[in-house]
This record gives structure tokens, sequence and C-alpha cells, in this order.
């Protein structure tokens, strides 16, 4: 019999031994947000828990899948329907709560893998608050598409790229091509000239950092072409993060 690698899958005592042998705990987390006309309110947390899934297989034994966080900080979507957002309090308030309840347990080691964008700064903030609140604590968190710079420069993405565009549909086409309506895949903003003088400021400079609505960057929600992605283009992406990811928590030693 094959041991369970997911928490929910795991029987209490099979739990207290994964704890004991000083697994870590991946945790998949995404949003619940519009992806342009073509793709799933869920794309970001269907890519984090793909990712994640590949992630465990690599380490059979060495981690734990623990629950997944489907809804994150989404305000900047809330113009599009079906878009539905935590506060930063709430979703601060949910990592917490995963990480302190499975700490309890014995687990100390963490690791967010998260599809979205929006939730990387709650993520920091958390983990700098357990290092006072749990030092004994280590919580690590991890973004997707940024971890394959490589990967999606090879695909010569539009000038302005990124939500909903090449990439991300890239990465939908490799692991879940049944939630992409190639049919209605539609090109958003994919040029600096499409966008006004501020959204321009904002786009151009990483740092400092200006946050603006979607509906702002782009009418349908999109930046780049989505039309031009590809599931080979997709799996690149993903085998490039999923690699990175492993050899992090390869090289990370128990706490």
């Amino acid at each position: 019999m094959s041991v369970p690698f997911r928490l929910a899958e795991m029987t209490t005592a099979e739990a207290a031994d994964a704890a004991a042998r000083g697994t870590v705990v991946l945790i998949p987390a995404g949003a619940l947000e519009q992806h342009g006309p073509g793709m799933v309110l869920g794309t970001d947390l269907v890519r984090a828990e793909g990712v994640v899934a590949q992630v465990a297989a690599n380490l059979p034994g060495g981690v734990v899948v623990g629950p997944s966080i489907p809804v994150g900080v989404s305000p900047h979507h809330m113009a599009f329907a079906g878009t539905v957002t935590l506060t930063t309090t709430t979703f601060a308030a949910v990592v917490r709560e995963y990480v302190t309840s499975l700490h309890r347990h014995g687990w100390t080691r963490f690791l967010v893998v998260t599809g979205h964008g929006g939730n990387n700064a709650t993520l920091t903030t958390v983990a700098q608050d357990l290092l006072v609140s749990h030092p004994g604590v280590q919580l690590a968190w991890s973004p997707l598409t940024s971890l394959a710079g490589d990967a999606v420069a090879a695909m010569d993405p539009s000038a302005v790229h990124g939500h909903s565009g090449e990439a991300e549909t890239a990465q939908m086409l490799h692991l879940a091509p049944h939630l992409v309506h190639t049919d209605r895949l539609e090109a958003g903003t994919t040029s600096p000239d499409q966008l006004d003088d501020v959204s321009r400021t904002a786009r151009r400079h990483a740092q400092p950092a200006l946050t603006l609505p979607y509906d702002r960057l782009s009418p349908n929600g999109v930046l780049g072409d989505p039309r031009r992605a590809t599931a080979e283009d997709g799996a690149a992406i993903v085998k490039a993060i999923v690699d990175r990811i492993t050899t992090f928590l390869t090289e990370w030693p128990p706490a």
C-alpha cells in the first residue's frame, strides 16, 4: 500500500507519523478571481495545486500536502463578475491558523505555494509575525511564474504581459486544458501605449510599487495575448517551477 501524502487522505495516526518524520507541509494557495473571457475563476489554485502535486511526487515521504486556500487577496479584480476576495487580515488569519494548528501536532516547516501574486505581501507579513509568536516555526512561501523567468522569456511574450496572458494560459493548457476555453481567448493590453499615464508608470517600475485595479489596466482583465500560448510552453514553465521548488526543499534542513 502506498503511503498517502495528502493530509486529508491520512488517518490521524498517519498524520502523527508524518509529523514525527519531519516532513514539510506544502499549502497550495490561489484566488477566486477573473481570468479574462477564456479561463476559469479558479485558475490560480489549479496551477498551485498542480505544481504542489508534482513537487510532492518528486519527494516521496518528505512532504505532506496540507489543505488548500482557495480564495485570496483580490480586491483589484472586484470590477469583474465572480471574483471573491478576502481582506489581507482574513487571509493572514487563515494562513496563520493552518500553520499554528499543524505546529501543535509537531510540524515545524511550511511552504505556501501561491498561484496568486496578490497574496505575496500578506504571506511575507505572516512569516515575519511567526518569528515572534512561534519561533519554532519556519514559514516559506513561493510564487509560480516568476520562478520560471527564463522559460517565460523563451515565449517572447507581449511587451505588456502578466495576468491571464501568455505564461499563465500556457500553464493551464498544460495542467488543466479542459478548463481553458480556447475559442474565447482574447488579447488584452499588450503594449504600453494602450495604458493611461498612471498605469504606464505603475507597469514600468517594479519598485516603487503602485497597486491599481485591473479594469484600469485592461478592459477585459487580460495582460498579454493568451492566444499565443501553447501546452508545450506551459510544460516548460511548470517544469522550471517544480524543479526550483524541489531543489529548495531538498536543501532545506530539518528545523
